[in-house]
Formats: structure tokens, sequence, C-alpha cells
């Protein structure tokens, strides 16, 4: 079926353009109370079925053919993802935002302008070292603390310190700032939202 590790009965695999609806769904529920998905989507009701739209929209049209990202399985079930960009690809192309423009549309409708000021925000505070990019890393709340995080983390950071290279995140929740400290990642700044919005910690991970 793939290739990885396994941590606790958990296999890592390259994401495949089929497993993009349940990775989106799966991705859609574990931000769902993320304070800047919060703030970008404050609909409670359709914040869900919002998220997973974009992260859908996301994995598409960038994340697929970047052939960095991964998925997290136990017996058969995606329990959670993570969206890498390699060295030097970080930002979405031209042709790949007007791709990733419906959806995006779809997905925020009237807070469209929330959603593009956090995009704006994070391109203008991403360091311009060639670096590897954890855009987003996720579990789905049911398996949450069952290593599925950790061996998502642990598959690509491996590969990153092959290659002696550095990697980056922004964290959208400071509750999970701990979390990335244990692998490794340094605070570097703040990226702070309008309108009294929410901060995301910026953390970069030297190389090794």
């Amino acid at each position: 079926m793939c290739k990885g590790g396994r941590v606790v009965s958990v296999e890592v695999c390259p994401v495949h353009k089929s497993e993009v609806k349940g990775l989106a769904a799966v991705l859609g529920r574990a931000f769902y109370d993320d304070p800047v998905m919060r703030w970008m989507l404050p609909d409670e009701a359709h914040r869900q079925r919002a998220l997973a739209r974009m992260f859908a929209t996301m994995t598409r049209h960038h994340f697929l053919s970047g052939g960095s990202s991964e998925v997290a399985y136990r017996q058969d079930r995606i329990g959670a993802a993570a969206l890498w960009d390699p060295p030097g690809r970080w930002r979405q192309t031209p042709l790949e935002e007007l791709r990733m423009m419906p959806g995006f549309a779809r997905a925020f409708g009237r807070h469209f302008t929330r959603g593009k000021q956090v995009a704006e925000l994070m391109k203008k505070h991403h360091p311009q070292e060639p670096h590897w990019y954890l855009a987003v890393i996720g579990s789905d709340p049911t398996v949450r603390g069952g290593g599925f995080g950790q061996a998502l983390m642990r598959s690509r950071l491996d590969r990153v310190d092959a290659e002696h290279a550095p990697a980056y995140l922004e964290s959208s929740n400071p509750d999970n700032v701990p979390y990335y400290l244990r692998f490794g990642f340094e605070i570097t700044g703040e990226i702070e939202l309008p309108d009294n919005g929410p901060v995301m910690t910026a953390m970069w991970r030297r190389a090794r």
C-alpha cells in the first residue's frame, strides 16, 4: 500500500489523490476549534464543512504535486495528516492560486477577505532561506494522543535531518507551541491578525 515507518501501529504514507477527501475531512475536524480558524470562519454551523473544502482545495491544487505530504493510518483509517512543502516550493504559483480561487471562495464565502488577510500576512513573514515548510498538521479529535501526530512529525523530520536542512511552521494555536518545541522548533516571532484577531507563532528548526 505504501512505504513508511510504524509507531505504535500507526502507518505513515504519502498522500494520494484518492485520499484527498478523507484527509480534508480529518483536518476539518482537527481545526474546528483552532483560534485562527474560528477568527476566519466564525460561523460554527458551517466551519467544519468550510475547512474541509479549504484543505481539499489546498491539497488537490498545490500539495499533491509537491509529493511531500503524508497521512497517518491505523487499521485503514486516516487519523491525521501533514501538508509539507520541500525547500523552494512553499510559495504557490500563479496557476495554482488561480485553480484554488473557486474552492476558497466557496469555503470562505462572505469571510473571504479574512482568509486572504491571513494568507498575505503569512507570506510577508515567511523566511526566505531554503527550508522545509510544515504548512498544516492535524489529528482527528477522536484519535488525538494516539501517536498519529508524532509519527507524522518523525517521518518527515527524519528526511529533513538527513538533508541537513532547516524547517519552518506557524502555530495557529498557542496550546500547540510546547509540542513543536519538543521536536526542536524554536519561537522566532509572532504574526498578529487584524481586528483584534489571534496571534500565530512563527517557529524555526535549525539544520542538524
